[in-house]
Protein backbone atom coordinates (compact mmCIF):
# COMPACT_ATOMS: atom_id res chain seq x y z
CA UNK A 1 0.00 0.00 0.00
CA UNK A 2 1.45 3.19 -0.56
CA UNK A 3 -0.15 6.32 0.46
CA UNK A 4 0.29 9.93 0.11
CA UNK A 5 -0.85 13.05 1.71
CA UNK A 6 -2.74 15.85 0.32
CA UNK A 7 -3.11 19.20 2.01
CA UNK A 8 -6.34 20.51 1.13
CA UNK A 9 -8.43 23.41 2.78
CA UNK A 10 -8.83 23.11 6.68
CA UNK A 11 -6.57 23.75 9.49
CA UNK A 12 -4.53 20.74 9.85
CA UNK A 13 -1.04 20.28 11.32
CA UNK A 14 0.82 18.66 8.66
CA UNK A 15 4.07 19.28 6.82
CA UNK A 16 5.81 17.22 3.54
CA UNK A 17 6.71 14.29 4.85
CA UNK A 18 9.91 13.03 3.38
CA UNK A 19 9.72 8.80 3.13
CA UNK A 20 11.58 6.99 0.06
CA UNK A 21 12.27 3.57 1.82
CA UNK A 22 9.44 0.92 2.38
CA UNK A 23 8.44 0.82 6.09
CA UNK A 24 8.01 -2.58 7.18
CA UNK A 25 5.36 -3.34 10.25
CA UNK A 26 4.32 -6.44 11.86
CA UNK A 27 0.50 -7.22 11.41
CA UNK A 28 -0.95 -5.85 14.95
CA UNK A 29 1.11 -3.34 15.53
CA UNK A 30 0.93 -0.25 16.10
CA UNK A 31 2.45 2.76 14.73
CA UNK A 32 1.85 6.64 14.34
CA UNK A 33 2.45 8.60 11.59
CA UNK A 34 3.85 11.70 12.29
CA UNK A 35 4.68 15.43 10.11
CA UNK A 36 7.75 16.82 11.28
CA UNK A 37 6.65 20.39 10.89
CA UNK A 38 3.24 22.19 10.96
CA UNK A 39 1.71 23.58 7.88
CA UNK A 40 -1.50 25.29 8.57
CA UNK A 41 -4.29 24.61 5.94
CA UNK A 42 -8.05 24.99 5.71
CA UNK A 43 -8.87 21.22 4.89
CA UNK A 44 -7.00 18.07 4.22
CA UNK A 45 -7.38 14.69 2.92
CA UNK A 46 -5.14 11.45 1.70
CA UNK A 47 -6.29 9.95 -1.90
CA UNK A 48 -4.78 6.60 -3.30
CA UNK A 49 -1.13 7.05 -5.13
CA UNK A 50 -3.08 5.63 -8.41
CA UNK A 51 -5.43 8.92 -8.62
CA UNK A 52 -2.21 11.11 -8.76
CA UNK A 53 0.34 11.55 -11.12
CA UNK A 54 4.15 10.93 -9.67
CA UNK A 55 4.40 13.89 -7.67
CA UNK A 56 8.44 14.47 -7.72
CA UNK A 57 8.00 15.19 -11.28
CA UNK A 58 5.35 17.81 -10.66
CA UNK A 59 7.70 19.53 -8.09
CA UNK A 60 5.11 18.49 -5.53
CA UNK A 61 2.49 21.13 -6.78
CA UNK A 62 -0.50 19.90 -8.90
CA UNK A 63 -3.37 22.12 -9.55
CA UNK A 64 -2.76 24.01 -6.35
CA UNK A 65 -2.22 20.96 -4.09
CA UNK A 66 1.06 20.26 -2.36
CA UNK A 67 1.83 16.54 -2.29
CA UNK A 68 3.95 14.89 0.58
CA UNK A 69 6.60 11.98 -0.84
CA UNK A 70 4.96 8.70 -0.97
CA UNK A 71 5.23 6.60 2.07
CA UNK A 72 5.54 2.86 1.49
CA UNK A 73 3.71 0.97 3.87
CA UNK A 74 4.52 -2.86 4.35
CA UNK A 75 2.28 -4.80 6.70
CA UNK A 76 3.93 -8.27 7.36
CA UNK A 77 2.35 -11.49 9.21
CA UNK A 78 6.30 -12.98 9.76
CA UNK A 79 7.63 -13.98 13.11
CA UNK A 80 10.68 -11.79 12.62
CA UNK A 81 11.29 -8.77 10.43
CA UNK A 82 14.15 -6.03 9.87
CA UNK A 83 13.17 -2.75 9.94
CA UNK A 84 14.98 -0.20 8.01
CA UNK A 85 15.11 3.12 7.48
CA UNK A 86 12.37 4.88 6.12
CA UNK A 87 14.11 7.43 4.13
CA UNK A 88 17.02 7.80 1.86
CA UNK A 89 20.32 6.83 3.14
CA UNK A 90 23.09 9.31 1.77
CA UNK A 91 26.84 9.01 2.96
CA UNK A 92 27.75 10.58 6.35
CA UNK A 93 23.94 9.71 7.84
CA UNK A 94 23.89 7.18 11.03
CA UNK A 95 22.07 3.99 9.95
CA UNK A 96 19.92 2.01 12.40
CA UNK A 97 18.21 -1.32 11.77
CA UNK A 98 16.03 -2.88 14.12
CA UNK A 99 15.14 -6.66 14.05
CA UNK A 100 11.87 -6.61 15.28
CA UNK A 101 9.53 -9.81 17.06
CA UNK A 102 6.42 -10.36 16.67
CA UNK A 103 4.11 -9.38 19.14
CA UNK A 104 8.05 -7.57 20.63
CA UNK A 105 8.13 -10.98 21.96
CA UNK A 106 12.20 -11.41 23.96
CA UNK A 107 14.65 -12.74 21.46
CA UNK A 108 18.19 -14.05 22.21
CA UNK A 109 21.02 -15.20 19.79
CA UNK A 110 20.27 -12.12 17.39
CA UNK A 111 22.21 -11.81 14.70
CA UNK A 112 22.51 -9.02 11.84
CA UNK A 113 23.53 -10.15 8.42
CA UNK A 114 25.10 -8.02 5.49
CA UNK A 115 24.64 -10.07 1.56
CA UNK A 116 24.65 -13.12 3.86
CA UNK A 117 28.18 -12.18 5.78
CA UNK A 118 27.42 -12.23 9.65
CA UNK A 119 28.36 -8.32 10.95
CA UNK A 120 29.23 -9.52 14.26
CA UNK A 121 28.64 -12.80 17.02
CA UNK A 122 25.49 -13.55 18.07
CA UNK A 123 23.60 -11.98 21.01
CA UNK A 124 21.21 -10.11 22.92
CA UNK A 125 20.96 -6.54 20.68
CA UNK A 126 18.38 -6.29 18.88
CA UNK A 127 19.60 -3.05 16.94
CA UNK A 128 22.44 -2.84 14.65
CA UNK A 129 24.31 0.74 13.98
CA UNK A 130 26.52 2.87 11.87
CA UNK A 131 27.54 5.63 12.78
CA UNK A 132 28.47 7.57 9.24
CA UNK A 133 27.56 5.15 6.77
CA UNK A 134 29.93 4.63 3.23
CA UNK A 135 28.42 3.82 -0.16
CA UNK A 136 30.34 0.65 0.81
CA UNK A 137 27.85 -0.22 3.32
CA UNK A 138 25.07 -0.79 0.67
CA UNK A 139 23.50 -4.23 0.57
CA UNK A 140 21.03 -6.54 1.26
CA UNK A 141 20.91 -6.64 5.40
CA UNK A 142 18.75 -9.29 7.17
CA UNK A 143 18.86 -10.46 10.62
CA UNK A 144 17.89 -13.96 12.93
CA UNK A 145 17.21 -14.38 16.68
CA UNK A 146 15.51 -17.67 18.38
CA UNK A 147 12.31 -16.81 20.65
CA UNK A 148 12.61 -17.22 24.32
CA UNK A 149 9.02 -17.92 24.83
CA UNK A 150 6.22 -18.09 23.62
CA UNK A 151 7.22 -18.47 19.88
CA UNK A 152 8.67 -21.01 18.08
CA UNK A 153 12.14 -22.82 18.91
CA UNK A 154 13.81 -22.69 15.98
CA UNK A 155 15.91 -20.22 14.73
CA UNK A 156 14.07 -17.29 12.70
CA UNK A 157 15.58 -15.47 9.96
CA UNK A 158 13.89 -12.10 8.71
CA UNK A 159 13.46 -11.36 4.94
CA UNK A 160 16.19 -8.77 3.49
CA UNK A 161 15.82 -5.38 3.24
CA UNK A 162 17.60 -3.35 0.72
CA UNK A 163 19.66 -0.82 1.66
CA UNK A 164 21.21 1.77 -0.52
CA UNK A 165 23.75 4.56 0.42
CA UNK A 166 23.48 7.73 -2.41
CA UNK A 167 25.80 9.69 -2.91
CA UNK A 168 25.76 12.86 -0.99
CA UNK A 169 27.48 14.81 -3.52
CA UNK A 170 29.97 13.87 -6.41
CA UNK A 171 33.65 14.70 -6.34
CA UNK A 172 34.22 18.69 -7.22
CA UNK A 173 35.80 19.36 -10.72
CA UNK A 174 37.82 22.70 -10.43
CA UNK A 175 37.78 25.13 -13.65
CA UNK A 176 39.34 27.95 -14.40
CA UNK A 177 38.09 30.90 -15.75
CA UNK A 178 38.93 32.09 -18.23
CA UNK A 179 41.49 29.70 -19.15
CA UNK A 180 44.20 27.55 -17.57
CA UNK A 181 46.77 29.22 -19.02
CA UNK A 182 45.78 33.00 -18.38
CA UNK A 183 48.35 36.12 -19.64
CA UNK A 184 50.14 37.42 -17.08
CA UNK A 185 48.62 40.68 -15.58
CA UNK A 186 44.68 39.32 -16.35
CA UNK A 187 42.61 37.79 -13.42
CA UNK A 188 41.88 34.04 -12.99
CA UNK A 189 39.00 32.37 -10.73
CA UNK A 190 38.90 28.76 -9.63
CA UNK A 191 35.38 27.36 -9.31
CA UNK A 192 34.84 24.36 -7.33
CA UNK A 193 31.65 23.03 -8.42
CA UNK A 194 29.66 20.11 -7.22
CA UNK A 195 25.94 19.75 -6.62
CA UNK A 196 23.93 18.51 -3.87
CA UNK A 197 21.02 16.13 -4.01
CA UNK A 198 17.00 17.66 -3.78
CA UNK A 199 16.74 16.23 -0.60
CA UNK A 200 19.80 17.76 0.75
CA UNK A 201 19.60 21.05 -0.90
CA UNK A 202 19.64 22.92 2.60
CA UNK A 203 22.55 21.45 3.42
CA UNK A 204 25.73 23.35 3.20
CA UNK A 205 28.90 22.95 1.79
CA UNK A 206 32.76 24.33 2.81
CA UNK A 207 34.95 24.65 0.33
CA UNK A 208 38.92 24.93 0.08
CA UNK A 209 41.64 25.23 -2.05
CA UNK A 210 45.33 23.85 -2.54
CA UNK A 211 48.16 24.83 -4.81
CA UNK A 212 51.66 22.57 -4.87
CA UNK A 213 50.64 20.33 -1.49
CA UNK A 214 49.40 24.20 0.13
CA UNK A 215 46.62 25.41 1.20
CA UNK A 216 46.10 29.03 -0.59
CA UNK A 217 42.57 29.39 0.60
CA UNK A 218 40.62 27.63 4.47
CA UNK A 219 37.48 26.56 4.32
CA UNK A 220 35.17 28.98 2.99
CA UNK A 221 31.27 29.05 1.84
CA UNK A 222 32.26 30.21 -1.43
CA UNK A 223 33.20 27.90 -4.08
CA UNK A 224 34.88 30.40 -6.31
CA UNK A 225 39.06 31.33 -5.83
CA UNK A 226 40.21 34.53 -7.46
CA UNK A 227 43.50 36.00 -8.15
CA UNK A 228 43.30 39.39 -9.29
CA UNK A 229 46.63 39.55 -11.08
CA UNK A 230 48.04 36.10 -12.26
CA UNK A 231 51.57 36.09 -12.47
CA UNK A 232 54.28 33.45 -13.21
CA UNK A 233 54.60 32.74 -9.06
CA UNK A 234 50.51 31.40 -9.52
CA UNK A 235 51.39 28.85 -11.93
CA UNK A 236 51.35 25.00 -10.56
CA UNK A 237 49.19 22.65 -9.60
CA UNK A 238 45.61 23.47 -8.07
CA UNK A 239 42.91 21.34 -6.72
CA UNK A 240 40.11 22.27 -4.39
CA UNK A 241 38.11 20.04 -1.48
CA UNK A 242 34.51 19.95 -0.64
CA UNK A 243 33.38 18.81 3.16
CA UNK A 244 30.41 19.06 4.89
CA UNK A 245 29.76 21.26 8.04
CA UNK A 246 30.21 18.25 10.23
CA UNK A 247 33.27 16.77 8.54
CA UNK A 248 31.59 13.46 7.77
CA UNK A 249 32.22 13.49 4.00
CA UNK A 250 34.70 15.44 1.91
CA UNK A 251 35.86 14.92 -1.61
CA UNK A 252 38.81 16.02 -3.43
CA UNK A 253 38.97 17.33 -7.52
CA UNK A 254 41.45 16.45 -9.79
CA UNK A 255 44.30 18.31 -10.06
CA UNK A 256 43.94 21.25 -12.59
CA UNK A 257 47.56 22.68 -13.91
CA UNK A 258 48.06 26.70 -14.19
CA UNK A 259 50.19 27.80 -16.71
CA UNK A 260 50.55 31.26 -16.65
CA UNK A 261 52.19 33.02 -19.44
CA UNK A 262 54.56 35.70 -19.34
CA UNK A 263 54.87 38.90 -21.27
CA UNK A 264 55.33 38.85 -25.17
CA UNK A 265 58.93 39.60 -25.52
CA UNK A 266 59.85 42.38 -27.28
CA UNK A 267 62.90 43.49 -29.65
CA UNK A 268 65.15 45.27 -27.41
CA UNK A 269 66.93 48.46 -29.04
CA UNK A 270 70.66 48.20 -29.48
CA UNK A 271 73.19 48.87 -27.16
CA UNK A 272 76.41 50.92 -27.59
CA UNK A 273 79.09 50.24 -25.85
CA UNK A 274 79.37 52.86 -22.96
CA UNK A 275 83.42 52.78 -23.04
CA UNK A 276 83.32 54.48 -26.10
CA UNK A 277 81.14 57.24 -25.29
CA UNK A 278 83.29 58.37 -22.14
CA UNK A 279 85.67 61.20 -23.38
CA UNK A 280 89.30 61.59 -22.00
CA UNK A 281 89.71 63.14 -19.03
CA UNK A 282 91.67 66.61 -19.18
CA UNK A 283 95.43 66.08 -18.46
CA UNK A 284 95.13 62.26 -19.26
CA UNK A 285 97.71 60.51 -21.10
CA UNK A 286 96.90 59.68 -24.45
CA UNK A 287 95.94 56.41 -25.14
CA UNK A 288 98.43 54.30 -27.70
CA UNK A 289 97.26 52.76 -30.37
CA UNK A 290 97.22 48.51 -30.01
CA UNK A 291 99.77 47.18 -31.30
CA UNK A 292 99.55 44.60 -34.32
CA UNK A 293 97.08 42.10 -33.88
CA UNK A 294 97.92 38.20 -33.78
CA UNK A 295 97.41 36.15 -37.21
CA UNK A 296 94.02 34.41 -36.74
CA UNK A 297 94.68 30.42 -36.01
CA UNK A 298 94.56 28.12 -39.07
CA UNK A 299 91.01 26.82 -39.78
CA UNK A 300 90.65 23.16 -38.21
CA UNK A 301 86.99 21.05 -38.69
CA UNK A 302 88.04 20.23 -34.54
CA UNK A 303 88.12 23.90 -34.18
CA UNK A 304 84.05 24.27 -32.77
CA UNK A 305 84.01 28.31 -33.62
CA UNK A 306 84.67 26.91 -37.38
CA UNK A 307 81.95 24.31 -37.48
CA UNK A 308 78.97 24.77 -39.03
CA UNK A 309 75.41 23.66 -36.61
CA UNK A 310 76.06 20.05 -37.71
CA UNK A 311 79.71 19.79 -37.05
CA UNK A 312 81.21 20.30 -40.52
CA UNK A 313 83.76 22.97 -41.59
CA UNK A 314 81.94 25.96 -43.12
CA UNK A 315 83.13 26.50 -46.95
CA UNK A 316 82.47 29.84 -46.88
CA UNK A 317 84.55 30.87 -44.11
CA UNK A 318 87.00 28.52 -45.00
CA UNK A 319 87.36 30.22 -48.12
CA UNK A 320 87.71 33.57 -46.55
CA UNK A 321 90.37 32.68 -44.18
CA UNK A 322 92.15 31.18 -46.90
CA UNK A 323 92.42 34.06 -49.15
CA UNK A 324 93.27 36.44 -45.91
CA UNK A 325 96.24 34.37 -45.38
CA UNK A 326 97.15 34.51 -48.95
CA UNK A 327 96.81 38.16 -48.81
CA UNK A 328 99.39 38.80 -45.60
CA UNK A 329 102.08 36.41 -47.06
CA UNK A 330 102.15 38.68 -50.38
CA UNK A 331 102.50 41.94 -48.06
CA UNK A 332 104.99 40.02 -46.31
CA UNK A 333 107.06 39.31 -49.55
CA UNK A 334 106.47 43.16 -50.50
CA UNK A 335 107.85 44.21 -47.14
CA UNK A 336 111.04 42.00 -47.58
CA UNK A 337 111.68 43.31 -51.15
CA UNK A 338 111.11 46.77 -49.89
CA UNK A 339 113.83 46.52 -47.02
CA UNK A 340 116.26 44.91 -49.43
CA UNK A 341 115.61 47.95 -51.48
CA UNK A 342 116.38 50.19 -48.84
CA UNK A 343 119.42 48.91 -47.65
CA UNK A 344 120.86 48.79 -51.69
CA UNK A 345 120.12 52.31 -51.70
CA UNK A 346 121.69 53.16 -48.58
CA UNK A 347 125.00 51.25 -49.60
CA UNK A 348 125.78 53.26 -52.98
CA UNK A 349 124.90 56.48 -51.01
CA UNK A 350 127.58 55.92 -48.32
CA UNK A 351 130.77 56.30 -50.94
CA UNK A 352 129.50 59.83 -52.41
CA UNK A 353 129.47 61.11 -49.12
CA UNK A 354 132.46 60.27 -47.76
CA UNK A 355 134.66 61.93 -50.89
CA UNK A 356 132.51 65.23 -50.43
CA UNK A 357 133.57 65.32 -46.32
CA UNK A 358 137.14 64.44 -47.72
CA UNK A 359 137.28 67.90 -50.21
Amino acid sequence: MKLGCVLMAGTLYLSLVVLWAAQTLLAASFKTLQCERPVHTEESGCHMEDDLTDPREAGFQIKGYTFSEPFHLIVSYDWLILQGPAKPVFEGDPLVLRCQAWQDWPLTQVTFYRDGSALGPPGPNREFSIAVVQEADSGHYHCSGIFQSPGPGSPVTASAVAVTVQELFPAPILRAVPSAEPQAGSPVTLNCQTKLPLQRSSARLLFSFYKDGRIVRSRGLSSEFQIPTASEDHSGSYWCEATTEDNQVWKQSTQLEIRVQGPLASAAPPTSNPASQKSAAPGAAPVEPPGPLPPPPTPSSEDPGFSSPLGMPDPHLYHQMGLLLKHMQDVRVLLGHLVMELRELSGHRKPGTTKATAE
